[in-house]
């Protein structure tokens, strides 16, 4: 999962109000459901010390949610006074949370969110190709890449044969030509958009031609489907399907690399940690005092968060950069910092990860992960 959207969460401490509320209307008296919801989301706002601006624009978003078309639930972040951000979730909350605190309660979104990477998907036909990406929040269209298609001068009907040659190499050309537009459409859209995932998608013989054209960096993060078209109209529930298929296993892959990476590095010599903050770093950090000397020094590559992690509620001491984070008052002093403040460690190496365009990472229940739940993937190694 990537966190650069919540970015602008980080651009000033607190205090912030952080909800996670369910959203769904599957009963017939969910207007009433909505407004005990709203209720309850106030109440504990105000008791955990929200000021009433803060707290009112909170409800008049949450009243102003769709009647129809809603995502399972939403997280919505305020402060000051103003909703800075209304974030859709993938998942139903458990329950309604709503916390006062300095840093925003970001903890929870990586289960709430999922952990499909942002996917750009390309339509092909032999006339160019429509761009869409999707992520997690939605999606939307990118660009069109539109190619060249010869149609011989005019011609209905293929030429006789002293020019049958001439015209097949013609409109081999104009192919070849079309699939070179596409492929360098995808590969100038790829770092922009921040995918994860490309589709090629539309005629067989079109997406082919462009998949060997792309940089083998994008290539390697390719997959075609076979039920999708440019047309208008054209119907998207199988491939949609497919693409969901796509991102899981991708997803799935990615979560097995990175703890094959933090296994084979965890408790080497020279461990990230186990030496201090003097030591040479190994390729992973495992436990609060370990991530969070990555964190500060600017290690992290990957975050690995343990669902329900025992260490996820510890307190750490922070400032106002993101990596002004320390397991020790006197070390956050020793910083810089000049009035440290407690954090939850989650929410303040989830801080750290954004502002490092660090990738987070769910561990599920049962799988074997880093011990109290918390660890990382080290950028560089030894």
């Amino acid at each position: 999962m990537e966190l650069g959207f919540l970015k602008p969460l980080f651009e000033r401490l607190g205090p912030w109000a952080s909800v996670y509320i369910d959203t769904t209307r599957a009963t017939e008296d969910a207007p009433r459901q909505q407004k005990l919801r709203e209720r309850v989301v106030a109440s504990l706002l105000i008791d955990a010390g929200a000021d009433p601006y803060t707290c009112r624009a909170v409800v008049d978003r949450l009243a102003h949610e769709p009647s129809s078309g809603a995502p399972p639930g939403r997280a919505v972040f305020a402060g000051g006074a103003e909703v800075v951000l209304d974030i859709p979730l993938s998942v139903t909350p458990v329950r309604i949370e709503a916390t006062w605190s300095l840093l925003p309660h970001i903890a929870p979104l990586p289960e709430l969110i999922g952990e499909e990477p942002p996917c750009l998907v390309a339509y092909i036909d032999r006339t160019g190709a429509d761009l869409e990406l999707r992520d997690a929040q939605r999606s939307r269209a990118v660009t069109t890449a539109e190619g060249r298609e010869w149609r011989g001068r005019g011609h209905r009907s293929i030429p006789t044969d002293r020019y049958e040659w001439h015209y097949r190499n013609r409109v081999e050309n104009s192919r070849n030509e079309t699939a070179d537009i596409i492929a360098a459409e995808l590969a100038r859209q790829w770092p922009q958009t921040g995918a994860r995932l490309l589709v090629l998608t539309g005629d067989a013989r079109e997406r082919r031609a462009v998949y060997n054209r792309l940089p083998e960096r994008i290539r390697a993060a390719t997959v075609e489907a076979e039920n999708g078209s440019r047309s208008a109209g054209a119907s998207k529930s199988v491939l949609d399907r497919q693409i969901a298929q796509a991102r899981t296993a991708y997803a799935q892959a990615r979560l097995e690399e990175a703890l094959g990476r933090f296994r084979a590095g965890r408790g080497r010599p020279g461990e990230h940690g186990a030496g201090g903050a003097d030591s040479n770093p190994g390729d992973a950090a495992e436990g609060v005092p370990a991530v969070v000397d990555a964190a500060r020094s600017h290690q992290m590559h990957t975050l690995l968060l343990g669902q329900d992690a025992s260490d996820a509620g510890r307190d750490v001491w922070i400032g106002p950069g993101a990596d002004q984070v320390a397991v020790r008052r006197g070390q956050a002093q020793s910083m810089g910092v000049g009035k440290p403040e407690r954090a939850r460690a989650d929410d303040a190496l989830l801080r750290s990860a954004a502002a490092a365009d660090a990738e987070v990472l769910l561990v599920p229940e049962g799988v074997a992960g880093p011990a109290g739940g918390l660890g990382a993937v080290l950028r560089w190694t030894t």
